[in-house]
């Protein structure tokens, strides 16, 4: 069987990542806000995506490190249940995001007024992620080489192609899809790739399920 090749092939890459201590930090219910509203994406991204990348074999949750210091900082369980119902990973942008969480917090302070202050030391502190991504010796060339390379990408390559890649141009679009698309011309099994739900799978259980897809559909075209 002879495979369509890519012109240019699928490179897999690992994401590596350093979370850096700021001097930023929130006592209360209003500097939350203020925060979320003036301090760079990259801390939004911090708070609201590293745990999927630190759930490899768990199924991830919470989704914001925002919604657990609303229930054990500020100890209001209401507003971490509205913080909590945000779907982080369905944001095509780090501002969109940025937008929903600001709409949350706001009207919560608006209907609830500041609720407490927390004492020295259980403070909110503002993290920011520095983010970089070297490549790996995997490549792929065609479909074949793509299922064979994903079975031997690490979990950070799975994040970093997954859900980081639906936060750069083309937003929205995960880079296995992207790449399948152009390259293969493969819509179809592209499309089963972007309708995959993270939330429902473990790193390690979203990449069995990609290879099976991607196996099946060379099973498909051996009988073609």
């Amino acid at each position: 069987m002879t495979l369509p090749r890519a012109k240019t092939p699928f490179q897999f890459h690992a994401r590596l990542t350093l979370t850096a201590i700021t001097q930023h930090k929130a006592a209360s219910l209003d500097e939350l806000i203020k925060g979320v509203r003036t301090l760079p994406e990259s801390f939004i991204y911090t708070h609201t995506h590293n745990f999927l990348r630190q759930h490899q074999h768990l199924v991830p949750e919470p989704p914001s490190d925002f919604a657990v210091w609303a229930k054990q900082g500020l100890q209001d369980p209401e507003l971490a249940e509205s913080l909590a119902a945000i779907d982080t990973v369905s944001y095509a942008e780090l501002k969109e995001l940025r937008e929903s969480l600001l709409k949350v917090l706001e009207k919560h302070l608006k209907s609830r007024g500041p609720g407490r202050t927390v004492p020295a030391g259980q403070e909110f502190p503002f993290l920011r992620s520095i983010r970089f991504s070297l490549p790996t010796p995997y490549m792929a060339w065609d479909l074949a080489e793509f299922a064979e390379g994903l079975g031997k990408a690490s979990p950070s390559s799975l994040y970093l192609h997954i859900f980081e890649a639906r936060l750069r141009p083309p937003l929205g679009v995960n880079d296995f899809s992207a790449w399948l698309e152009r390259e293969l011309g493969e819509k179809a099994l592209s499309r089963k790739i972007s309708r995959l739900d993270p939330y429902s799978h473990t790193l390690d259980g979203l990449r069995r399920t990609i290879v099976r897809l991607a196996e099946q559909r060379l099973e498909e075209l051996s009988h073609a």
